[in-house]
């Protein structure tokens, strides 16, 4: 292998263009190939964004013995197949969010990982981001007392028609979309998973969720309320009450190379800023620092498992109309 974890993008998708400067930009990695089902798509990409191989179908790529990393950005209902091929194909794996739509598949991608001696993580980009890391340490440290509440959004305007996130059988809807973004987020800052759950959705024309709010408790009972909605204005923000003081994280999921977060107490607001990498470039050397010096993951599968197994359990209460113990 050479000095640098070469990478190969399994699609041309819009995504794609986070990583494209974090890889060009690293000393631990650098892209070198895109594939595509359609062959003049992955060499059109290729030139376009100097990409120097293309291949015409994914199971090309995979074969490709130079590739050291794959990239999975298909839709979700794709992300375990190819995540297990590229792993039995001898390559690491970086997958788009949600990581799969089972526990079950979950549990498939962490065999072949273990198997195969192949680090499988989540493309949670947040995780790597010094913000993330300082609300932790705010939450967990004590500074806003004992936690009480934790309350997230996200919503965006709406996917194209045809989209895979309208195909209840591609997992589309919002809540595998975008909620596993303030699920980690309040989990990660806890330390703690839930112990029960209750789900409420809005159903589009199409039958997947466009909206979906939920309550979770957790242990010594914090409470999360959560939203997140593909059919509203976009908004994000997530804020956690203790009854000390409480912290607000105006850009949770996507935060910049400066952000502030706002700890108010007794009436008297502080700002505390944050200078933190790019999330995408923090994503990549994530990766090559679990590959290379085996570091833990920036996303472990059993946190993704975890989430996975919450948001299922959410269905499950939105669809009885009851509580979903966990």
């Amino acid at each position: 292998m050479t000095n640098k974890l070469r990478w190969g993008f399994l699609s041309t998708a819009d995504i794609n263009k986070a990583l494209l400067e974090p890889l060009r930009k690293s000393n631990w990695n650098t892209l070198l190939a895109v594939a595509s089902r359609d062959r003049s798509k992955a060499e059109a990409y290729a030139r376009r964004n100097k990409v120097p191989r293309a291949y015409g179908s994914y199971a090309d790529l995979l074969a490709d013995p130079d590739i050291d990393v794959i990239y999975n950005p298909l839709p979700n209902h794709l992300h375990a197949e190819w995540t297990v091929k590229a792993v039995e194909a001898g390559k690491h794996v970086l997958c788009e969010k949600p990581l799969a739509l089972s526990v079950e598949e979950v549990d498939a991608m962490s065999a072949a990982a273990e198997k195969n001696g192949r680090v499988v993580a989540e493309a949670l980009m947040y995780r790597s981001h010094a913000q993330t890391m300082k609300v932790r340490e705010i939450v967990q440290g004590g500074k806003l007392g004992r936690v009480r509440v934790v309350r997230g959004t996200f919503s965006y305007p709406g996917a194209p028609d045809g989209n895979y996130r309208l195909k209840p059988e591609m997992g589309g809807g919002a809540l595998w979309d975008v909620g596993v973004y303030p699920l980690s987020f309040t989990r990660f800052a806890l330390g703690a998973d839930p112990l029960e759950v209750f789900g409420w959705q809005v159903t589009g024309p199409t039958g997947v969720d466009e909206s979906f709010a939920a309550q979770l408790r957790f242990p010594n009972d914090v409470v999360l309320q959560m939203d997140v909605s593909m059919a509203r204005p976009y908004h994000v923000f997530m804020e956690i009450v203790g009854d000390e003081a409480a912290l607000v994280i105006p850009q949770p999921f996507s935060p910049g190379p400066k952000e502030a977060l706002y700890l108010t107490r007794k009436g008297m607001t502080e700002t505390i800023k944050v200078n933190g990498a790019g999330t995408y470039a923090g994503e990549v050397e994530a990766m090559a620092d679990a590959i290379l010096d085996g570091a833990p993951p920036a996303v472990p599968l059993a946190d993704s498992r975890a989430t996975v197994g919450i948001i299922q359990a959410l269905f499950e209460s939105a669809r009885t109309g009851k509580p979903a113990a966990l």
